[in-house]
């Protein structure tokens, strides 16, 4: 199943408003709950109700990433016929795409959690929930997309065998480049941009994920261990990546 707010144009036709977004959920009442109160806000919505049809509009707005019509969120619930949620998130970052990911879900285990953030989603939300919250935390990942995109890149940071280059986003360790998640390198960008300095959870989700978030504060941790296996030489005794016990991490 696929729509839009409107019943005579297909949607790669309409113009863009405030945010396009992309609702993936089966269950038909969920769907036409959301969708209302996200267009009231001005968003236009296109809606999927199973896992190959939401692949298959992920893969034709790629196809058009050149044209201003693009995908600004993903609404992506977990339990989908045929393709479930989780494998189509990893697939949206195995390609390389940055567009958030607010993943929805009636488990609400830590474990359930951590696998959601851990394949790439960038919020997490449980079922029931309220359409309030549910605005709230789309406006906070759209707003935090936006200033990601128009931050002002800064100059090559090196330090102990690391580069990192803002501008190309690209990181090398040890003279072999390595592949990471946005997250990851704003994070590793901000370690590098304050060497030695000590930074708490808390501090580390306003720079990096904004102030708006109202998400599980333990996607730091995540997102920490998934760097560390990336340039640490041990990730369990790390050298770059410290744990400072009590107060947070810091870079060397």
């Amino acid at each position: 199943m696929l729509s839009t707010d409107s019943n005579t144009r297909s949607f790669e036709q309409l113009p863009t408003t405030v945010g396009q977004i992309l609702l993936v959920e089966d269950e038909e009442n969920i769907r036409e709950t959301i969708a209302p109160a996200l267009q009231s806000e001005g968003y236009r919505v296109i809606t999927a109700a199973d896992g190959q049809t939401a692949l298959d509009v992920i893969q034709l707005f790629k196809s058009r990433s050149q044209q201003a019509s693009s995908l600004d969120l993903i609404i992506l619930d977990i339990m989908l016929p045929g393709i479930n949620g989780i494998d189509l998130c990893r697939f949206i970052r195995r390609e390389g795409a940055t567009v958030p990911v607010l993943m929805l879900s009636a488990r609400d285990t830590e474990a359930d959690r951590v696998v959601g953030l851990e394949v790439g989603a960038d919020d997490y939300l449980t079922k029931p929930f309220g359409m309030r919250e549910l605005v709230a935390r789309c406006r906070a990942l759209l707003r935090r997309q936006r200033l990601n995109s128009t931050d002002p890149q800064g100059a090559l940071l090196t330090c102990r065998g690391i580069s990192l280059n803002p501008e190309e986003c690209r990181v090398t360790v040890r003279n072999e480049e390595v592949s990471l998640s946005p997250k990851e390198f704003r994070i590793l960008e901000l370690f590098m941009s304050y060497p030695r300095r000590v930074w708490p959870r808390e501090q580390i989700l306003e720079k990096i994920w904004g102030p708006d978030y109202i998400g599980d504060s333990k996607t730091v941790d995540v997102h920490i261990r998934w760097l560390r296996e990336k340039i640490e030489l041990d990730p369990s005794n790390p050298d770059y990546l410290v744990t400072i016990r009590g107060f947070g991490y810091r870079f060397g």
